[in-house]
């Protein structure tokens, strides 16, 4: 069973950390955008004991206190910095969306603490010389992080008159959200319960330098892309993949943004093998 603590920060902000228990090695999941922290069910049940789970909920979201003008790179901070409370020494890092790349940026900045990367459909850094990194997200994502790029009032503004609207799903997306991974309904709703905080930091943070280079990256990392995917498109990953040293990239044409994810338990036989 997960079960969850406040840590409190240099600083004086509230961490909150998760911790599934277990005696295998320890994976710290980070979430994407919006959702709390909660380590994903489909895997933790899938793991069992085997796999120790760990994760937070980032600055904005859950319990973790707001910290606006956050970086890919202070996130990492935190992220040891619960790892320390947890008495984890070394651990793998695993993330899913916008939680990929916080995942990559964790990897750059602690060679000395992270043994492996598992990234699905990560977004790279908005610097990224040769990518066009808009290209192929669907109308509402693209949206969203342009408003982003125009700054934090923009932003607000955005956020505070946006409707619902299509995300960018496709059929196998929302197949699997009729599947385990209708998991994600119980992330979201709380993730925004306290207001758009989070989700209007992450995004700020993805097209902001990320404050480390994952191409210093020393770990094994994979990353799981779908072709489909309107979210993140598939580009991320092979501009990824050519900048991270020895990174591999798995390309599954059929899926999208949420389908990726049930090639995820496979990534965990990888990621154990690397992870001892």
């Amino acid at each position: 069973m997960v079960e969850h603590r406040d840590v409190t920060l240099p600083d004086g902000r509230t961490l909150r950390v998760y911790d599934s228990g277990g005696d295998g090695p320890a994976v710290f999941w980070h979430h994407g955008t919006p959702n709390i922290g909660v380590p994903p069910a489909p895997l933790v049940s899938a793991t069992g004991p085997s796999v120790r789970w760990l994760s937070c909920d980032r600055p904005g979201y859950g319990g973790s206190t707001a910290h606006p003008g956050r970086s890919l790179a202070s996130v990492a901070v935190d992220v040891t910095r619960a790892a320390d409370a947890l008495g984890v020494d070394r651990f793998a890092v695993m993330g899913h969306s916008g939680g990929g790349s916080f995942a990559l940026a964790c990897a750059a900045l602690r060679p000395d603490r992270v043994s492996a990367v598992v990234a699905g459909a990560a977004l790279a850094p908005f610097t990224a010389t040769g990518l066009d990194w808009f290209a192929g997200m669907s109308p509402v994502g693209e949206a969203n992080l342009r408003a982003a790029a125009a700054g934090r009032a923009a932003k607000e503004a955005h956020e505070a008159a946006s409707t619902d609207g299509d995300p960018g799903f496709v059929a196998a997306d929302w197949a699997a959200l009729e599947g385990e991974w209708g998991w994600f309904h119980q992330v979201v709703g709380p993730a925004l319960a306290g207001g758009p905080d989070g989700l209007i930091d992450d995004d700020l943070g993805y097209v902001a330098p990320w404050g480390c280079d994952p191409g210093r990256i020393t770990a094994p990392v994979l990353l799981l892309y779908g072709g489909a995917d309107r979210v993140v498109p598939s580009d991320h990953g092979r501009w990824l993949a050519r900048h991270c040293p020895g990174a591999e990239l798995r390309l599954y044409p059929e899926d999208g943004h949420i389908s990726v994810l049930h090639h995820a338990r496979s990534a965990l036989t990888w990621l154990a093998a690397r992870s001892q």
